[in-house]
């Protein structure tokens, strides 16, 4: 079997700190190789495979702002299409933009839809309701109008984490510097409860930094900018939480598997797919509001770590997801 798997050219495959969907076009990719599969990974020219990597472009949009974005990804879609009969199947994860070659071409495409951007996008997929395979990363990221052929959980290398029994005495914010993610209600728990705060992640939205989290910064707020892969297990596996207070219905979360693939407990709010990555009371808590975080903050010894990294194990490796792609691609091809 031949796969072509199609990341992102934003970032970096694997990413060096953020491109979720980068992460795991490369999760899907060297796992895929591990099983003895020939995979051609479709990404930017710096990014890293055991497979074989075709490039357009040495780095992603992201990293190089002089590039414009459009221009790569037309490049990078149609370099891939192009050679699309070298392939039994291509696994896209690079949203709706290559349905649109889907029905010129006779390789089966697989997608796996990273969330919805706006819901303007769906009608792309609806037109290929019929002609392509999709995938949700959770059982609340679906649309309606769209047919699927599988719910697959994001996986992660277990192997990039380890159990931390016992952690130091802070709580953490990992991800995008954005309302969304709820950075401001992070500070605001973390102030109610009197527990120091570690703030970790990229500035996407520099007014909202500016306006509502440098004011708060203090020996008790903390912003210390993007963790890289070493820096992300250990201030994971040492927070005595992640807080995941976010504001919208969220696609899957990554923090919040890696956060319990650490050992880490989670209080995130009961929104989108967190009450399929959490288990209520046993790896984290699901609240509705700062006060129910701040209350369950003085509830964080009521939970056994080790619960928390087995279950993220065992709902959330590379190897399960892979496995579960593979099934997959032969229930497509009929083998």
């Amino acid at each position: 079997m031949k796969v072509a798997v199609l990341a992102p050219v934003a970032w970096r495959t694997p990413p060096r700190h953020y491109g979720p969907w980068e992460q795991i076009a490369s999760n899907i990719a060297e796992g895929l190789v591990q099983l003895g599969i020939e995979v051609t990974l479709f990404a930017t020219g710096d990014s890293t495979t055991t497979g074989k990597l075709d490039a357009i472009c040495d780095t992603g949009y992201e990293e190089d702002r002089s590039q414009d974005a459009k221009v790569l990804e037309c490049l990078h879609i149609s370099n891939l299409m192009e050679k699309a009969a070298e392939f039994d199947i291509i696994h896209n994860n690079f949203d709706f933009l290559p349905l649109t070659y889907s029905g010129l071409i006779k390789t089966p495409v697989i997608t796996t839809i990273h969330g919805f951007s706006s819901q303007k996008i769906i009608p792309v997929y609806k037109k290929y309701n019929d002609r392509g395979y999709y995938v949700s990363i959770s059982n609340s990221d679906r649309s309606p109008q769209l047919d699927y052929l599988a719910t697959v959980y994001n996986g992660l290398d277990t192997r990039d984490f380890e159990f931390y029994k016992q952690p130091e005495d802070y709580l953490l914010y990992f991800g995008r510097i954005h309302p969304d993610k709820g950075t401001a209600e992070a500070i605001d728990i973390a102030q109610k409860s009197k527990r120091k705060l570690l703030i970790a992640g990229i500035i996407q939205d520099g007014n909202y930094y500016r306006e509502r989290v440098e004011p708060f910064l203090s020996d008790q707020i903390k912003y210390i900018g993007h963790a890289g892969p070493d820096e992300r297990k250990k201030l994971l596996g040492n927070a005595i939480a992640l807080l995941h207070p976010i504001r919208f219905n969220e696609p899957f979360g990554m923090s919040v598997a890696e956060a319990m693939l650490c050992g880490t407990p989670v209080i995130a709010f009961n929104k989108g797919s967190m009450p399929e990555l959490i288990k209520d009371a046993q790896t984290g808590f699901l609240v509705d509001s700062v006060d129910e975080a701040v209350e369950a903050v003085g509830r964080l010894a009521e939970i056994n770590r080790i619960d928390c990294c087995n279950w993220a194990a065992s709902q959330f490796s590379g190897d399960k997801m892979v496995e579960d792609y593979l099934k997959l691609y032969k229930k497509i091809l009929d083998i």
